[in-house]
């Protein structure tokens, strides 16, 4: 795997009239994970999105070395296709074929996306993750949806990305093992 670090530094978000959270710091190297936790609306997505370089900080820095992979709610695969030819786009772009087989997914192939369930759709983000070979996985309530087997799978596959010298950072309001992990607690 490719060398891996995140630093945020004085990380400030506003969203509208509030302050989600100011002076925020971040320092991940290999192996390490980061679990983000409080209420909902703390601001546990933004710092997320933030990290993806998604969303612009009110104020401060976040630096990267290594691919970043995020995973949320929104699986960014086209809706109308089979399950197959969605992940097949990806792979197209990634150069790597998606764990199709790994996830429990192989019989879905032929199945438009819009039908799946919404474990079944975790699932195939699970694949989409994987298939990008990221060295900094950004997870966003990675177990929702998700069955007692699929919750499983998923803390396993962190668990190896991270021994493979990964970084991972995830918000999860479910109970997830994460071994040694710091914990950022953003309640105000």
């Amino acid at each position: 795997m490719q060398a891996a670090s995140l630093t945020a530094t004085e990380l400030v978000c506003r969203k509208g009239d509030r302050w989600l959270f100011e002076g925020l710091n971040v320092n991940l190297t290999a192996g390490e994970a980061l679990r983000l936790i409080g209420p909902n609306g703390v601001g546990k997505t933004s710092l997320i999105r933030i990290l993806a370089r998604l969303l612009l900080p009110t104020q401060g820095r976040v630096a990267a070395e290594g691919s970043i992979a995020m995973l949320d709610e929104r699986p960014a695969l086209d809706t109308h296709l089979p399950l197959g030819k969605a992940l097949a786009f990806w792979a197209a772009i990634d150069g790597q074929a998606a764990a199709t087989d790994q996830l429990g997914l192989t019989r879905l192939l032929e199945v438009p996306v819009r039908y799946l369930s919404t474990g079944q759709k975790k699932r195939a983000a699970l694949a989409r993750l994987l298939g990008q070979n990221a060295a900094i996985w950004l997870l966003d309530e990675p177990l929702n949806g998700l069955d007692t087997a699929g919750a499983a799978l998923t803390q396993t596959l962190i668990a190896q990305h991270r021994a493979a010298g990964g970084i991972a950072v995830i918000a999860s309001h479910q109970p997830i093992d994460l071994p040694a992990a710091a914990v950022l607690d953003l309640t105000p």
